[in-house]
């Protein structure tokens, strides 16, 4: 069996609009803690992150606790909005939710980022068999995967998980890569569902 635990990273500093560089918040970067108090007993062989600065130092308290380096991987990022800052992003993430394909001008669809980190995952898959992955993620990233292997976890859900903040979701697969089991963990309030 294979073990990804995927980290959805912790409070971000939304005063930042630069997506690839937002960092954490104080309080983000206290609740790095919980992750690393979470993983710890769970004999992670390698740390994967996503290039944004938020999704790695996530993750980061962890890597340096165990005297390992963070692999970037890129098809792991958190969707393209658009290149400019939108201020209604409920109405607009209702609307991806709605229909996979829809995006504005300049950014990506639901079903784009979805492809792109299913296809990293199973390169991950690949590469990982047998072993324990962590990997740094975001919000609608992992809420994707999730729908990959669950589609009755849509807008709803999303909407659930939209403020918590680290959040780790455990998925379980088997020898031929099949998806076998999904847990989620919000660490701050320490419920596993």
């Amino acid at each position: 069996m294979t073990k990804v635990y995927f980290i959805r990273h912790a409070e971000p500093d939304y005063n930042n609009h630069n997506d690839a560089l937002r960092e954490l918040t104080s309080k983000g970067m206290k609740d790095r803690k919980l992750v690393t108090n979470f993983l710890t007993d769970k004999h992670i062989d390698v740390v994967l992150s996503s290039p944004y600065k938020r999704a790695i130092d996530t993750v980061k308290d962890f890597a340096d606790s165990q005297g390992m380096e963070i692999n970037i991987i890129n098809d792991f990022r958190e969707r393209k909005v658009e290149s400019e800052w939108i201020e209604d992003f409920t109405s607009f993430a209702k609307k991806q939710w709605d229909d996979f394909t829809y995006k504005l001008s300049d950014g990506e669809c639901l079903q784009e980022v979805q492809g792109r980190n299913i296809s990293a995952l199973r390169q991950v898959l690949n590469k990982y068999a047998g072993k324990n992955v962590a990997v740094g993620s975001h919000g609608t990233a992992l809420s994707t995967i999730i729908n990959y292997y669950d589609n009755s976890f849509g807008y709803h859900d999303f909407e659930r998980i939209k403020n918590v903040m680290p959040w780790i979701v455990e998925f379980v697969f088997d020898e031929n890569a099949d998806c076998i089991m999904i847990k989620k963990h919000d660490v701050i309030s320490g419920v596993t569902t």
